[in-house]
């Protein structure tokens, strides 16, 4: 514990962080906003038994509605090929939405919270999205592996701060 008396008059302590005015993150609604699954090849797909390959692609778009209130879009496009031929066997796209109040939180953490915080409170329902839509297709549940949305945020950055400044990129 420390020996220096707490100065009532520094209301907002540490880092500007103010006890009154806590950061807040809310969830006001959440939809689906698109969905789409083709099975180009159907019934044939069926018959042939293979197991698919695929790949799996995520986006994260925000954008600011009114003070404090951001719509965050979560987006999820799967493709299956058949691993011999380059034949599309399904192809499912979703994109899941919320509305997040965001109160309070620093104007510099502000899009940190908006593709890190807000896309991992949507995941669970995209997830369950696509393993449904694949499942409806006659095909084995969909399940997306966790995802690492502040991995992806750090890398994004790193690659945008070395975009706009080329000679203090890390060599790889």
């Amino acid at each position: 514990m420390s020996d220096t008396p707490a100065n009532p008059n520094n209301a907002a302590g540490p880092e500007g962080f103010d006890p009154n005015n806590p950061p807040s993150l809310a969830v006001l609604a959440q939809y689906l906003k698109d969905l789409s699954f083709e099975n180009p090849r159907a019934p044939a797909v069926y018959q042939a038994g293979e197991t698919p390959k695929i790949d799996v692609n995520v986006d994260v778009q925000g954008r600011q509605l009114n003070p404090n209130q951001y719509e965050v879009e979560l987006s999820v496009a799967a493709r299956a090929n058949r691993p011999e031929k380059d034949e599309t066997m399904f192809v499912a796209e979703a994109t899941y939405a919320g509305v997040f109040e965001i109160k309070n939180v620093p104007r510099e953490q502000l899009e940190m919270v908006m593709m890190v915080e807000c896309p991992r409170l949507l995941f669970p329902f995209m997830r369950q999205i696509v393993a449904d839509a694949t499942r409806n297709g006659n095909f084995p549940p969909l399940m997306l592996e966790p995802i690492d949305f502040m991995g992806i945020y750090v890398a994004n950055t790193q690659r945008q701060a070395a975009a706009q400044n080329p000679e203090t990129a890390p060599v790889s």
